[in-house]
C-alpha cells in the first residue's frame, strides 16, 4: 500500500462506496490523465470508459480549456454574484442561451447537477405562489428516476437503493410508471409504441384529475442513466412535452447525464423537438458548475418591487464561479471548432456494432444504446429474466477484470455502464469495448465453472 492509499483509508470517507470493502481491497491512485486515459501512481494507464462519473467531455488536459482556466486564474478566482458581476459568468449564460432550446433565456448558476435541479424545483413552487395558485405544489417524477442528492432533489428521484432511508425528510411526489419497456411487467403489452402509448394515457389520466395541484413534472429525457442506462420509447418525451402543456404543468427537463451531445445532439430533448420550461445542466466537465435555464415567463413571474418578497431566495457561495464559468466557455467552443456533433455518428455505430455482439452473450439480457451512452445489463437467465443472486456482484467484477486491461468502467447494480468522452476516436472505442467484452468473457467462463463463485467490488453501487 503507497502512502496515498494509506491516507486515503484512513481519512476519506467516499460517495456511493461501502466503505468496509474499499478499506479492504487495494485501490488505483490517479496521477494525472491525458486525453481519454488515466494514469496512476504506477504509470499504468487506463481508457476512461465512463468520463470521470459522466463529466467529462473533450478529454482530459485539453489544451484551450486548460489555458481558459490558466486566463482567469491569473485575474481573479473567485468573486461573489451576489451584488456583482464577473466576465465568464455572462459570456457563458449567453453562450448557454444561444445553444440550448429556444426559449431558454434565463441562467441561473450553481454547483452541479444537483443544486440545479434543487434550484428548478424550488423555482417551480414558488413560480405558481406569484401566478396565484398556491395550491400547485406537486411534483410528478418517473419510477426509477435520480436526479442528484440533495433533498428536493433526492424527493423527486425514485431509486429505493438510494434514497429509502431519507423517506422521512422528503416530500411526496407522483410516481409514473418506469418507461423502460425491457423492465415493464404490464400485462398486454406487447410492443415500446403500444407501452409508450400506455404511458402516456397514464399521465393524461391523472392531470385530468390533478392538474390543479401539480407544480412540475421533471424526467431525464430519452435514458434515465443513474437508475442504469434505462431507454424510453420513441416520441415519449414528445408526449410528455404536449400533455404538461395541456394541462398547465411546468416540465423540469434534467439533462446533467443527457446533455452536451451524449444522445447525439447537443441535447436529448432536441431529439424530438421540444424545449421545456426549464432545463438543468452541468457543465464543462473541468470544474463543479451547475445551471438552471429557465423561460422569460418564469422569470418575469419573479419581477417586483423590493417589498413584494417576490425574490428567488436561493444561490450558493460558488455560484457563476469565475474559474468553472471560464472553463464551461472554452469547452463550449470547443463543440464547434471540433464539430463534435457532427463527427459523432461513427462512433455511436461502433458502439451499436459492439451492443449488438454483447446481446448475443450467455449471461447479458438486454445491452442498449443511445447515442454515447450504453448500459449492458446482465442475467443469469436471459429469456426468464432471471438475475444473479445481487451478492456475487457480477457486474462489479467484470469493472474490476476490466481494468487488468486498461479500461475503468463502473456499474449500477448488474448492469455495466458505459459512456466515453466524446472526443473519443472511433479506434479508441474499439479498443475499450474490445477491452470490455474480453472481461465479460473472462467472467462468465468463471461463472460456467465455478457456481460458487463471488467477485470482489468495492466500487458498486
Amino acid at each position: 500500500m503507497n502512502q496515498w492509499e494509506f491516507m486515503d483509508k484512513e481519512y476519506i470517507w467516499h460517495p456511493f462506496t461501502q466503505m468496509k470493502g474499499w478499506n479492504e481491497n487495494k485501490q488505483l491512485v490517479i496521477d494525472h490523465g491525458e486525453g481519454v486515459k488515466l494514469y496512476d501512481v504506477e504509470g499504468n494507464a487506463y481508457y476512461d470508459g465512463i468520463s470521470s462519473l459522466w463529466v467529462n467531455i473533450h478529454g482530459h488536459r485539453r489544451r484551450e480549456i486548460d489555458e481558459a482556466v490558466k486566463k482567469q486564474l491569473d485575474k481573479i478566482a473567485h468573486t461573489t454574484l451576489l451584488g456583482l458581476i464577473n466576465k465568464p459568468a455572462a459570456e457563458l449564460a449567453k453562450k448557454l442561451v444561444e445553444v440550448t432550446p429556444k426559449g431558454l433565456n434565463k441562467v441561473f448558476y450553481s454547483d452541479d447537477g444537483s443544486t440545479a435541479v434543487e434550484a428548478a424545483v424550488k423555482i417551480a413552487f414558488q413560480y405558481w405562489q406569484h401566478k396565484g395558485l398556491p395550491e400547485k405544489q406537486q411534483f410528478i417524477n418517473l419510477g426509477d428516476s435520480y436526479h442528484g442528492d440533495t433533498v428536493g432533489a433526492v424527493s423527486v428521484g425514485n431509486i429505493d437503493v438510494f434514497h429509502k432511508v431519507y423517506k422521512p425528510l422528503l416530500f411526496n411526489t407522483k410516481k409514473m410508471t418506469c418507461p423502460s419497456f425491457y423492465h415493464s411487467s404490464i400485462e398486454g403489452i406487447n410492443s415500446e409504441i403500444e407501452f409508450r402509448d400506455f404511458l402516456l394515457q397514464e399521465l393524461e389520466d391523472y392531470l385530468k384529475e390533478n392538474s390543479d395541484k401539480v407544480a412540475a413534472m421533471i424526467i431525464e429525457p430519452l435514458v434515465q442513466a443513474a437508475a442504469g442506462m434505462l431507454m424510453q420509447p420513441k416520441g415519449y418525451i414528445k408526449g410528455v412535452r404536449e400533455l404538461t402543456e395541456k394541462y398547465n404543468v411546468l416540465l423540469i427537463i434534467d439533462e446533467v447525464a443527457t446533455g452536451f451531445g451524449r444522445t447525439g445532439k447537443l441535447f436529448a430533448c432536441e431529439n424530438e423537438g421540444i424545449c421545456p420550461d426549464m432545463m438543468c445542466l452541468s457543465t464543462a466537465g473541468y470544474m463543479a458548475l451547475g445551471a438552471t435555464m429557465v423561460t422569460d415567463e418564469i422569470y418575469n413571474t419573479f419581477l417586483g418591487e423590493a417589498a413584494e418578497y417576490k425574490t428567488f431566495y436561493h444561490g450558493h457561495s460558488y455560484t457563476g464561479n469565475p474559474l468553472a464559468c471560464a472553463a464551461g466557455v472554452a469547452g463550449l467552443e470547443l463543440f464547434e471548432k471540433d464539430d463534435v456533433i457532427e463527427n459523432l455518428p461513427p462512433k455511436m455505430a461502433v458502439i451499436a456494432e459492439h451492443i449488438q455482439k454483447m446481446n448475443t452473450m450467455k449471461y447479458v439480457g438486454n445491452a442498449r444504446q443511445c447515442g454515447m451512452l450504453a448500459g449492458i445489463e446482465l442475467m443469469h437467465d436471459k429469456n426468464l429474466k432471471i438475475p444473479f443472486d445481487s451478492t456475487l456482484l457480477m457486474a462489479g467484477g467484470i469493472c474490476q477484470t476490466a481494468r487488468k486491461y486498461g479500461l475503468i468502467v463502473r456499474n449500477i447494480g448488474d448492469v455495466i455502464i458505459f459512456m466515453p468522452p466524446l472526443v473519443s476516436t472511433v479506434q479508441q472505442i474499439e479498443e475499450m469495448l474490445s477491452i470490455l467484452e474480453q472481461a465479460m468473457q473472462e467472467v462468465f467462463e468463471k461463472v460456467d465453472l465455478h457456481s460458487n463463485i463471488k467477485f470482489s467490488d468495492p466500487c458498486a453501487f
